[in-house]
């Protein structure tokens, strides 16, 4: 993906960027503000002892348009409420234009009444991000598509794909007889369009979930990996469970070199030390959640995390100077 020169567009729609990042990602807010030439706007946050959470702006936004970079993974409560109140905190100074920029959007996995007596709190979080007064939000790779459909405001959902491509690609020389693995059913879809893009044949693990806690089991394999090099791709790993068992049933099924791909890096609880002796090559991760240096220690030097801090900061220039985030991806 080419990215354009930071020249300023004819045409301003509103008055100039203003970039509040809360504490849940740091480095990834300085990194897109890097990329926008511009400094993080200062702002206090804090918490008192009754965990309450107070908020305060270091300069005027009346008139401005405001981007607030937080992503919601854990602790998910604190940092959920956090950009709420600081999106509230823009509003109630008159900001012209608020968008939320959440790089990994919490409860995204509640999206649906798959059985009696449970909520949509994917629905609910939508309705608290509007309501705290986000005219806009810009998000990475949704857990399902549908959650789109749970904001009545505008939006960008990106897709840490074409990042993900170019680096497999760069690496697709080196590979043997490469094929595309899905690590559930549900991911198949996106999963051939990995398989598409770097010309190669996918097979998928077929696995269930069972009860209401994060365990699945994966059952068997659908297609051929044998004496082939496997990419696993999968949109989140949060405990690893299903990872683990994927690579284990890949290499009783004869894979040679396994590259594993996703994009959230949850990694809960002891996650990456399960993982890190995993029989991997190397693991092939985003910076929308950040990762702290013990769980990056923990993957022994196979960890590699792709910055999406490019990405999001053009999709944030484009969206201030009322220009095609579409044409970005040639669409």
């Amino acid at each position: 993906m080419a990215f354009t020169s930071h020249g300023r567009h004819e045409k301003m729609m509103y008055g100039g960027i203003k970039l509040y990042a809360g504490s849940a990602c740091p480095v990834l807010a300085q990194k897109i503000a890097a990329y926008l030439r511009l400094d993080l706007n200062e702002r206090d946050i804090i918490e008192f002892p009754n965990e309450n959470i107070f908020v305060k702006l270091r300069s005027s936004v009346r008139g401005q348009d405001c981007y607030v970079v937080q992503t919601t993974s854990p602790p998910v409560h604190r940092n959920l409420m956090e950009m709420l109140i600081l999106m509230q905190t823009l509003r109630l100074d008159s900001a012209a234009r608020i968008t939320a920029v959440i790089p990994y959007m919490c409860y995204a996995r509640s999206d649906k009444k798959d059985q009696p007596r449970v909520p949509i709190t994917a629905r609910l979080v939508a309705d608290m991000i509007q309501v705290a007064g986000a005219d806009r939000y810009i998000t990475m790779d949704l857990h399902a598509g549908q959650i789109q459909g749970f904001f009545s405001i505008p939006g960008d959902v990106l897709s840490a794909f074409s990042i993900q491509i170019d680096y497999l690609k760069s690496l697709l020389p080196n590979m043997v007889d490469p094929v595309v693995v899905t690590a559930d059913l549900g991911f198949a879809k996106k999963g051939r369009n990995y398989a598409a893009e770097l010309d190669v044949p996918m097979a998928f693990i077929e696995k269930r979930r069972s009860g209401n806690d994060a365990k699945a089991k994966a059952l068997n394999i659908i297609g051929d990996v044998s004496n082939r090099d496997v990419i696993i791709v999968d949109d989140e790993v949060d405990t690893g469970g299903s990872m683990v068992e994927a690579v284990h049933l890949l290499k009783n099924n004869g894979a040679r070199d396994i590259y594993m791909v996703f994009v959230h890096a949850m990694l809960s609880n002891d996650a990456a030390q399960r993982m890190g002796v995993l029989p991997v090559k190397q693991f092939i991760t985003t910076d929308t959640v950040p990762i702290s240096s013990e769980k990056e220690h923990a993957f022994g030097g196979k960890l590699r995390i792709l910055t999406v801090s490019k990405l999001v900061g053009e999709v944030i220039r484009r969206a201030n100077e009322g220009r095609s985030v579409g044409e970005l991806f040639n669409e």
